[in-house]
């Protein structure tokens, strides 16, 4: 286990932040979030990329409906909510299979939030059916990866919400972003809800720690989100990968955090958390990422492996009434 200083460094560190009063600023047109605090409160996210779906030499394949079936059939015991990354190669097709099978809400992700193809994607699939459709996120780790600029999320938010004014809207970053960079604020004054990645794994003290550490330092987070952002809060990602054994991973490692973390972040429609993520990629370590070095971890975060097979974490996790 962390030591107790460690422990006290990490809060210190989280508290000392800059505290931006009045973050929130001026009331903008904000849309309506009912169905998404509705389902943080009484459902389960879990954030979901199609196992079909894999990156090869830089290009997606396509996820065929068959297979998004499926892979939504293994989940909706346990989850009827859901978080998606992309609006193409057949992600937009997750909230019109999602529906047929009794999902309660999708948040929409873009990838690329210059492609004008993957927005019209995002769209159509709200606009086929609002009921469904919980939020759109503009991007994951947009900023942190350098793939745009805060100046850019801003413009792309306040042109989405004059062409679906009723369609709620955020980004996606980690909650560093949020806490160290004033330039951020604007950008969160424009979101109807916040999603953050807040993932132990990357923190220094990580190896020394257990799953008392590792939940402890997420809630505290949150709860220091909570005081600079006063709409919902949803952490998109956190969790602990399984493997490689070779790193030190195990599945007893992920399945006691969020055992422990579902006790200590109790959901309501102000903050909670979403399980990530729904299934191992294994061609995920050759991809982008935005964080130096090699990370073979990428490969094992999900809560099922790539064949849909559950981890250890699903065994205690209660299955939702239907």
């Amino acid at each position: 286990m962390a030591s107790l200083i460690t422990r006290r460094a990490v809060v210190a560190d989280i508290a000392a932040l800059p505290l931006a009063a009045g973050a929130a600023g001026a009331p903008m047109h904000f849309a309506r979030t009912s169905l998404l605090k509705n389902v943080m409160a009484s459902g389960r996210f879990v954030a979901y990329q199609p196992t079909a779906l894999k990156a090869i030499d830089g290009k997606l394949t396509q996820a065929d409906d068959a297979s998004i079936r499926a892979d939504l059939e293994a989940l909706r015991p346990w989850f009827d909510g859901l978080i998606t990354y992309g609006a193409r190669n057949g992600n937009e097709r997750v909230p019109d299979i999602a529906k047929s099978l009794g999902y309660r809400a999708v948040i929409l992700g873009v990838w690329d939030i210059s492609d004008e193809a993957e927005i019209a994607n995002a769209l159509a699939a709200w606009k086929r059916d609002r009921a469904i459709i919980a939020g759109l996120s503009l991007g994951n780790e947009i900023v942190f990866g350098k793939r745009g600029t805060w100046d850019d999320l801003l413009a792309h938010l306040k042109a989405l919400r004059e062409q679906a004014p009723g369609l709620p809207l955020t980004i996606s970053e980690p909650f560093a972003q949020y806490l160290d960079h004033p330039e951020s604020l604007a950008v969160l004054r424009a979101t109807d809800f916040m999603l953050v990645n807040i993932h132990p794994v990357f923190e220094p003290w990580f190896r020394t720690g257990t799953a008392d550490n590792w939940t402890d330092f997420v809630v505290r987070v949150a709860a220091r989100l909570r005081a600079i952002y006063p709409r919902p809060i949803l952490v998109k990602e956190t969790g602990i990968p399984t493997g490689p054994p070779s790193e030190g991973f195990d599945e007893s490692m992920q399945h006691d955090f969020y055992a422990l973390l579902a006790r200590r972040l109790r959901p309501s429609g102000r903050r909670a958390f979403a399980y990530f993520t729904a299934f191992d990629q294994p061609w995920r370590p050759v991809d982008f990422n935005p964080m130096p070095g090699a990370h073979p971890e990428e490969a094992y975060w999900g809560l099922f492996t790539e064949a849909r097979a559950p981890k250890s974490v699903m065994r205690d996790l209660l299955k939702l009434r239907r």
